[in-house]
């Protein structure tokens, strides 16, 4: 009778290798499972430790494949924080697969614990998903709450007030913001502070801070600020300077970096076409 012999996860190595192994890789048995189903098991396991939504168990088990890799870009490669840029790569393919999640999530949070700190992530949610003027009245909320003086929900708030059409309101929050704390994102807040200025028609204003800026940072985002208000308002020769530290730093990037600056670029172009 024929003596049939298993295949062992070693069974192919050289016998020298074999011998220097432990004793349960030598004679454990191969088990007939594709690698593609192990690693959507772990994202399974992944899935339930983390709490996430039970769909991506069926979505993993339905499409090992296709299942693991789209989990690995959307929930598992933002959850390890590599780099910054795989992060925004996750957080843009998860919009454009629920583009709702990040809004049902704040809601959900805050109908459970409806704390200020709960309240301003759902501000800030609704502020992204478009909603403004909903957004608007959470922050007012959260002006009026025990964490009013909270740089964040100040920022916040200007934002919302300028996108809704309030620039002079915005206008007294980051002044106020930057009177107390100013280091706190500075550039960030300066840039909404001169695009405030530019919307309540203080365009001089606008265009000394956004010059400001410029010199003090050098950053493609304050230099492209500077050159989207000169185009529009009739500054050829500051465009133009600017229009040309911008072609240069677009020309020296690698294509990663410009894949970042997508929008920005888009922007820039824009204006330039205006």
């Amino acid at each position: 009778m024929a003596y049939f012999r298993p295949v062992t996860l070693c069974s192919r190595l050289p016998l020298r290798a074999v011998r220097g192994l432990p004793w349960t890789c030598r004679h454990m048995p191969f088990l007939g499972i594709g690698l593609h189903v192990i690693v959507a098991i772990f994202f399974a396991i992944h899935v339930v430790r983390t709490g996430r939504e039970l769909y991506w168990l069926a979505i993993l088990f339905m499409f090992p494949l296709l299942g693991s890799v789209v989990y690995f870009a959307v929930v598992f490669l933002p959850d390890t924080r590599v780099r910054s840029g795989a992060r925004k790569a996750g957080a843009v393919l998860q919009k454009s697969l629920d583009p709702g999640h990040d809004l049902r999530a704040a809601q959900r949070a805050f109908d459970l614990t409806p704390t200020a700190h709960n309240q301003m992530v759902l501000a800030a949610a609704l502020l992204e998903a478009g909603k403004v003027g909903d957004a608007v009245a959470q922050y007012d909320a959260c002006l009026q709450g025990p964490f009013a003086g909270d740089n964040e929900i100040n920022l916040g708030a200007a934002r919302a007030k300028l996108a809704y059409g309030q620039p002079q309101a915005a206008i007294a929050l980051l002044e106020q913001l930057q009177a107390r704390h100013p280091n706190f994102r500075p550039e960030q807040s300066g840039l909404l502070l001169a695009q405030a200025y530019d919307a309540a028609g203080m365009q001089d204003a606008a265009g000394a801070l956004y010059e400001a800026l410029a010199v003090r940072f050098g950053s493609l985002a304050s230099r492209a600020a500077l050159y989207i208000w000169a185009t529009a308002h009739n500054r050829p020769d500051l465009a133009q300077r600017e229009g040309e530290e911008i072609a240069h730093a677009r020309k020296h990037m690698t294509r990663q970096t410009r894949a970042l600056h997508t929008d920005l670029f888009k922007q820039v172009d824009a204006a330039s076409r205006d």
